[in-house]
């Protein structure tokens, strides 16, 4: 579910037409991010905006992934969500009439108030630590040294850090290091925190822990970064870890 120009997202996402069903809040512009460079030299800029998406949010999914683009995601919905996830990139940016992008704290109430995992770069964790605060001292069941909670909806963050350890934050305030595996010839790590936090919400909510979650979304995103385009996002045949129980 996206808002922008129809037409224009219909075409773009056609390869992809029989793994999603599409459903776009018409706007006079889709949101268009130009991006330059890779890791932290990426440049990011805005050269039109699709607008805040005001309908109303229907979902019913076992899976609900939010992710801003540009603070175009609302943090409420009606309907079954029986896992939250969240890449909030999106609420974090803002950007000035020439649409260069600049980052902004991320305040809690942006957000939902309930979540299951988060995902953030290292670089945007400066912009987090009010949410990560206010997480942190949320009341959970305790999770063992392995991520393992005694009850489900405990909540977790990860921390992407590019070829560095993915770091696993629990609610206890502990925090537990992922390695990410070595990739010989990287070419395009655009996307490659999206693949990983779509494998890590899937892995999570098939039971997994947070620590084997990780990494399963450490080996996708190793194969996203691997080749070039989205075409380079695997399937679970492609990635080579597989979580176990």
């Amino acid at each position: 579910m996206t808002k922008g120009v129809p037409a224009e997202l219909e075409e773009l996402l056609a390869p992809y037409r029989k793994e999603l069903e599409l459903k776009v809040h018409p706007a006079e512009h889709t949101t268009t991010l130009v991006t330059s460079g890779m890791g932290a030299e990426r440049r990011q800029r805005i050269s039109s905006w699709a607008g805040a998406i005001t309908e109303p949010i229907e979902v019913d999914t076992s899976i609900l992934h939010l992710t801003a683009v540009a603070r175009e995601t609302p943090s409420h919905w009606q309907g079954r969500a029986e896992f939250v996830g969240i890449t909030p990139q999106g609420w974090m940016r803002e950007w000035n009439e020439s649409g260069e992008v600049a980052h902004v704290p991320l305040h809690p109430e942006n957000i939902p108030a309930h979540f299951d995992a988060l995902v953030i770069s290292e670089f945007e964790r400066r912009w987090c630590e009010r949410v990560i605060v206010a997480w942190t001292g949320a009341e959970a069941p305790a999770a063992d040294a392995h991520g393992h909670s005694s009850a489900g909806g405990a909540g977790v963050i990860a921390v992407t850090a590019g070829s560095a350890p993915t770091s696993v934050l629990l609610r206890d305030g502990s925090a537990i290091d992922v390695p990410v595996p070595a990739t010989a010839n990287p070419r395009d790590d655009l996307g490659a925190g999206d693949v990983f936090a779509a494998a890590f919400f899937i892995a999570l909510r098939e039971g997994h822990a947070p620590v084997e979650a990780a990494a399963y979304g450490n080996a996708a995103a190793t194969v996203r970064i691997a080749s070039l385009g989205p075409q380079a996002v695997g399937d679970r045949a492609a990635i080579p870890a597989k979580p176990h129980r």
